[in-house]
C-alpha cells in the first residue's frame, strides 16, 4: 500500500511517497507567502502529483495521503495557525484537499506527524512512552502513550510551547505570558534580541544575519552569533535551556515517560551541546530519582513531518 505524506511549513512542502516503511519518492514545493487556502490548497495538489511522479506512482495504487500542518486539528479541520495564508480560520482541509486529489485525505498535526515517524522509524523506536519537543520557530510537542500517538480529546494535545514555565514572564506570540514558546522558539529570540538592541545592548546577531542576507534571525543565524561568543545571545539561549528544562521536567513528571527526543531547526543547529544542557536543567527536577529518562536528539531531521504524515495516513486507511 502505498501512501503519500505532506508536511506544510511557513516555507516549503514537503511530499514523500512510502510504502509500509519504504521510501519511494520525494518532492519539496514553495508554501505560497500570500493569497488565500485556495493556493496553498493547489500546492499540496500538485506536491502530490510531482511524488507521485518521482516516485513512479500510479495514481491508482496510491491508497491515502496524509498531511502534517500546523495549527490544530479536529476530525480533518484545521485552524489557528498564522503563518499559512488562509489557515487562521477553521476550515475543512481533509474534505477540500480530497476533492483535488481523489483519495482519502487524513490530516494531523505536524508535530505529532514528526512524532509518529522518530516513534516509528527513529529516536523513539522501541518506546511505549514517548514526549518529542521540537524547538524551531515557535515550540511544539507531540506525545506517544501505550505505543499510540495521543492528540487529545479535541485534537489539542501536544502544545508543549504552551505549558507555562514562568508566571507573569516573558509575553509568547500566543499573546499569553511565561510560556515555554516565549523563550525556546527562534521567534521569540529575535524579538528579544531586537528589543535588548534597541535598548542599548550590543549584539552581532544582526551583522550576522545581513552577512549571510538572511530576510530574519533563522537557526542558523543564532548558532553563529553563539559561537562568536555573542554575550546577549548566550543569554537568551540560558533562558531557553533553562524554559524548555521546565517545560519537559514537569511533562515527565505527569506522564512518566521512557524518552524524551528534542529537535526542531533551533534544536538541531544549536548541537548536542544545547540539547546535553537542556537535560542537566531536567534532571534535579524530576520527580523519580535516579531519573529515568534522558533527552535525547531526534534522528530524521526535516523529514520526519513528511514521514508521519504518510504513516498517520496508512495507520487510518
Amino acid at each position: 500500500m502505498v501512501t503519500i505524506g505532506l508536511d506544510l511549513g511557513g516555507g516549503s512542502v514537503q511530499a514523500i511517497a512510502m510504502e509500509g516503511e519504504e521510501v519511494l519518492g520525494e518532492a519539496r514545493l514553495k508554501t505560497p507567502a500570500t493569497g488565500d487556502r485556495t493556493a496553498v490548497l493547489d500546492v499540496l495538489a500538485a506536491a502530490v502529483h510531482q511524488v507521485r511522479d518521482v516516485g513512479g506512482v500510479a495514481a491508482d495504487d496510491v491508497r491515502a495521503v496524509g498531511v502534517g500542518t500546523p495549527g490544530v486539528v479536529i476530525d480533518g479541520t484545521v485552524g489557528g495557525t498564522s503563518n499559512v495564508p488562509g489557515f487562521l480560520e477553521r476550515f475543512a482541509l481533509a474534505d477540500l484537499l480530497q476533492q483535488r486529489v481523489e483519495r482519502p485525505v487524513h490530516v494531523v498535526n505536524d508535530v505529532s506527524a514528526a512524532t509518529i515517524a522518530e516513534h516509528r522509524l527513529g529516536a523513539g523506536a522501541g518506546t511505549e512512552h514517548l514526549l518529542c519537543v521540537f524547538a524551531g520557530t515557535g515550540v511544539g510537542g507531540g506525545m506517544i502513550l501505550g505505543g499510540r500517538p495521543y492528540l487529545g480529546s479535541s485534537g489539542g494535545a501536544g502544545e508543549f510551547g504552551h505549558m507555562i514555565v514562568r508566571q507573569g514572564g516573558a509575553v509568547c506570540p500566543c499573546g499569553r505570558r511565561g510560556c515555554v514558546e516565549a523563550y525556546a522558539g527562534r521567534r521569540a529570540i529575535a524579538l528579544a534580541a531586537e528589543r535588548a538592541h534597541a535598548d542599548g545592548r550590543p549584539t552581532v546577531l544582526f551583522d550576522v544575519m545581513a552577512e549571510h542576507q538572511e530576510e530574519r534571525v533563522t537557526s542558523g543565524v543564532v548558532a553563529e552569533a553563539l559561537a562568536r561568543g555573542d554575550e546577549l545571545v548566550a543569554d537568551l539561549v540560558d533562558e531557553a535551556v533553562g524554559a524548555l528544562g521546565a517545560g519537559i521536567a514537569a511533562a515527565v513528571n505527569l506522564l512518566d515517560v521512557e524518552a524524551v527526543v528534542l529537535g526542531g531547526g533551533l534544536s538541531d543547529r544549536l548541537g548536542a551541546a544545547f540539547r546535553t544542557r537542556v537535560d542537566a536543567v531536567v534532571r534535579p527536577l524530576l520527580f523519580l530519582q535516579p531519573p529515568q529518562v534522558q533527552v535525547t536528539g531526534a534522528a530524521l531531521g526535516a523529514r520526519a513531518g513528511g514521514l508521519g504524515a504518510a504513516l498517520h495516513a496508512a495507520d487510518s486507511t
